[in-house]
């Protein structure tokens, strides 16, 4: 099914094109055709579905064609036509990464402002950043204009660019929510609002905030809900800030895709940082994105790599916008080899041509860790995901196997040797899924057979064992490939485990 199959007005169709894309995703296939109708929607759908256009050309077309006639005359009578937010129009002028938007010079005055008619609520910078480039690229084409607010950076350029008057805004909660203290704005002609990730958003304690956004949007508006998970709590939500929503989903046929295979190491802590540098040595690790559960973590770790030569940068809340900015476009550059990330910093981070995800802190839950790997091995590409798992982080491993519905293969270092006790993975795994593949190292891993650990300690592999089982997958040292363990007994110490195309 061709994108013009959707009704989508020339304009759009010409910058989708633009963009190298002829076929719609399924959340396009079933989100845009309601969208344009006005229907309310709730949309389930995972991290790089498609799903920023399955809501940015319908809404693109709605106010072009119910406003078209009117943002023109704006536009004619204001000057050269202003562009915000961080994608420019052809031929326009691109905002400098990490300053805010920018507006062109000559716009109109105070009698000739806009009215912000839809509103795009997401919880962070980078996937608000994101977004406003998704809009200023289908709607290069259009007199439609687009700014996107959010906090750590100053607010003197985003003020500008509302008092221009702008029909769309993309935002972060709390540097909305500051603007609108301050009277700024106003959102008083809102005719479409968007809650983008909505699970992230309540995740990250944004519910109240939402509730105060909601409480000054016009009643009769349309709605569109999208959120990669459904708990009870965006249900909820859902049946408080949506009118008859039509409901649209796309399951994924799996948690986690084939293009990536996945391996893991059990290893101390305190050999955590050796290791990685081990593993970043292979000559396959072109890009890595590393993962931390924490901001000094992800700090500690970027400290060590460039101490030993590896190019590396942070991002995490506390780093300030520019510096966010730069980090990733660094990497995106192939500037910078690792990129370290905390998991809010990177909600939403597109970038292409990730050869390796490693999780050196395991996640909090399952569904986190299938939005970690989802990193790499996109658009028919192969990558691999590698964790660094301890003693108390095996509660977690548990949950991520059981939504995987299989083990992950575990590898053997001289840094974290395989638990020679592993037992083995049983033939038929759990929801018909077949057995985890092995990372895709050059080494071919065995499989051993052996009981099961018991105690908080797993004994390591004995040295005859080593000398069987050939090289290691890394450092040169000898290796072999296991079926995690469902770890026995009590945890000490461990915190307690919780329960995850191209995209534009």
């Amino acid at each position: 099914m061709p994108f013009k199959t959707l009704r989508l007005i020339e304009p759009l169709l010409r910058a989708v094109h633009a963009e190298g894309y002829t076929l719609p995703t399924a959340i396009q296939q079933q989100a845009i055709p309601h969208v344009l109708e006005g229907r309310d929607l709730l949309g389930s759908a995972q991290t790089g579905t498609g799903k920023t256009a399955a809501f940015a050309l319908p809404i693109l077309q709605r106010l072009h064609t119910a406003g078209g006639a009117k943002a023109e005359k704006l536009a004619e009578g204001s000057g050269p036509k202003a562009h915000t937010g961080h994608a420019a129009p052809a031929g326009g002028h691109h905002r400098q990464a990490g300053h805010g938007p920018r507006v062109e010079r000559g716009g109109g005055h105070e009698g000739a402002r806009r009215p912000i008619r839809a509103l795009i609520l997401t919880p962070t910078r980078e996937l608000a950043a994101q977004i406003g480039e998704s809009f200023g690229v289908y709607g290069r084409h259009l007199h439609l204009r687009h700014t996107v607010i959010y906090g750590g950076v100053g607010q003197g350029p985003q003020a500008a660019a509302l008092r221009r008057g702008v029909d769309i805004l993309v935002a972060t909660p709390g540097r909305l929510l500051d603007l609108l203290n301050q009277r700024l704005l106003t959102l008083r002609d809102v005719e479409i609002f968007v809650l983008d990730e909505a699970d992230r958003m309540l995740d990250m304690g944004f519910i109240h905030d939402i509730r105060k956004v909601i409480g000054q949007i016009p009643a009769q508006r349309q709605t569109l809900l999208f959120s990669a998970t459904m708990p009870k709590e965006i249900r909820a939500m859902a049946n408080q800030v949506l009118t008859h929503p039509v409901q649209v989903s796309v399951p994924a046929e799996s948690p986690a895709a084939d293009t990536v295979a996945q391996a893991l190491y059990f290893i101390e802590p305190a050999r955590k940082l050796e290791l990685l540098e081990h593993l970043l040595e292979e000559p396959g690790v072109t890009r890595a994105l590393v993962f931390t559960r924490t901001k000094r973590g992800a700090d500690r770790v970027v400290h060590r790599l460039v101490h030993a030569g590896v190019e590396a940068e942070a991002i995490h809340s506390d780093k300030s916008q520019n510096a966010r900015q730069k980090a990733l476009e660094n990497f995106k550059r192939n500037r910078t080899r690792v990129l370290v990330a905390s998991d809010i910093a990177a909600r939403g981070l597109d970038v292409d041509n990730i050869s390796h995800v490693i999780n050196y802190d395991m996640p909090g839950d399952a569904e986190t860790y299938v939005h970690r790997i989802g990193r790499t091995g996109r658009a028919g590409a192969q990558g691999k995901a590698i964790s660094l798992c301890t003693r108390e982080e095996q509660g977690e491993l548990r949950q991520v196997e059981k939504l995987l519905g299989r083990r992950i293969t575990v590898l053997n270092h001289k840094l974290a040797p395989a638990p020679a006790a592993a037992k083995p993975a049983p033939k038929h795994q759990a929801h018909g899924h077949a057995p985890a593949r092995a990372a895709a190292h050059s080494t071919t891993y065995s499989s051993h057979s052996a009981p099961r650990a018991t105690g908080a300690h797993a004994k390591a592999a004995p040295k005859e064992q080593e000398k069987k089982t050939g090289q290691a997958a890394h450092g040169g040292h000898s290796g072999g490939g296991q079926k995690s363990p469902f770890w026995r007994g009590k945890r000490r110490g461990g915190r307690p485990s919780s329960r995850p195309h191209r995209k534009h």
